[in-house]
């Protein structure tokens, strides 16, 4: 059970574009008056999920309660950049009263969850839960595995199994050290898929972890929060391919990179040149804000896959220049270049 005393704290662990951020904004949006703060960890050099946050408008979450680690991994920066994020929270005149971290896409839970036994937060706060969102769609079209069948069927035959894929050992490493999944995105599945993910997920986790489906991250706080799982204490439970390594890793099997974008005539038209880029270089990822002509309203655009959602979601401000920016991330020998003067063009 979580300590007497101490802070809870929530892990929001997931693939890019499993829906945390939709997740974080319903959390907040139904927090009952709670202090809630945030920290927000991006693999890439814009902010987009701190900058969706910022400024959403929810009664209580105020932009310093969002604190932002970009650039970065979180659980490769454990010492350098959130120890020292957490004691600002902690040392305010008047705390948060629960502290929900979100991950960056490509992060391994386990260091992360780790590092709250170091002596600077070990009395002070708990790891209430770790929340890993998983995208149902992309589980059932194989993202994380290239046959999900076939590969289920030689980890039954073979424990030992090696596995080539960097997506498919972070999907297992986020989900091995989760105490509660949610399978999001389940309105775009029909019934069927629906027992296709929820199948290939169940089969990655420890027993006793719950399973919920959600549409936009929609889940009740009361479901998400007071886990009292106190997971810095259980780490021998929780499977990882790292655990010999101390908790580090790279990332050299992702690549990332930002793109200024033109002001854009219309949103159709953007996302029209945008699929076909998607497609013909494997991305995995796409996010950030575009400038709309004659549009006062900045235009976020977010895609996993061949899957793209854009929505206007705030007037541009008068002191932010009105510029598009997309981060782009993909898998080790993405050409930069020519994704670059695709979007440009």
């Amino acid at each position: 059970m979580a300590g007497e005393g101490k802070i809870p704290a929530t892990v929001i662990t997931g693939f890019l574009g499993a829906g945390k951020t939709s997740t974080i904004r319903h959390l907040l949006s139904n927090a009952n008056g709670r202090r809630i703060a945030l920290i927000i960890n991006e693999f890439g050099d814009l902010g987009v999920d701190g900058e969706i946050l910022k400024g959403c408008g929810i009664e209580g979450c105020e932009d310093e309660d969002v604190l932002e680690l970009a650039n970065g991994c979180i659980c490769c920066t454990v010492a350098d950049d959130f120890l020292p994020t957490m004691k600002v929270l902690l040392d305010r005149s008047e705390p948060p009263e629960h502290i929900i971290i979100e991950t960056s896409g490509l992060a391994l839970p386990k260091p992360l969850v780790r590092a709250f036994n170091w002596p600077e937060v070990r009395t002070r706060v708990t790891v209430d839960g770790v929340i890993a969102l998983i995208d149902g769609p992309a589980v059932v079209e194989g993202l994380f595995a290239s046959d999900p069948q076939a590969v289920q069927a030689r980890r039954e035959a073979d424990a030992q199994l090696d596995h080539e894929s960097p997506l498919e050992e972070l999907f297992e490493e986020q989900l091995g050290a989760a105490d509660m999944v949610v399978l999001n995105k389940a309105d775009l599945m029909t019934e069927e898929e629906l027992g296709q993910a929820r199948t290939i997920v169940a089969a990655e986790l420890r027993p006793g972890v719950r399973m919920v489906g959600a549409a936009h991250g929609a889940v009740d706080p009361e479901v998400l929060l007071g886990l009292s799982a106190a997971a810095e204490s259980d780490l021998d439970s929780r499977p990882s391919h790292h655990d010999d390594v101390d908790g580090d890793h790279d990332h050299d099997d992702f690549y990332s990179f930002s793109v200024e974008l033109p002001p854009i005539d219309s949103p159709e038209a953007f996302l029209a040149r945008l699929l076909p880029v998607i497609e013909r270089h494997a991305i995995l990822r796409v996010k950030g804000f575009a400038e709309v002509a004659g549009k006062e309203m900045r235009l976020v655009t977010q895609a996993v896959g061949r899957r793209i959602q854009h929505h206007y979601d705030r007037p541009w401000r008068e002191d932010e220049p009105r510029r598009g920016r997309l981060v782009v991330i993909g898998e080790n020998g993405l050409d930069e270049a020519a994704v670059r003067a695709a979007l440009t063009a």
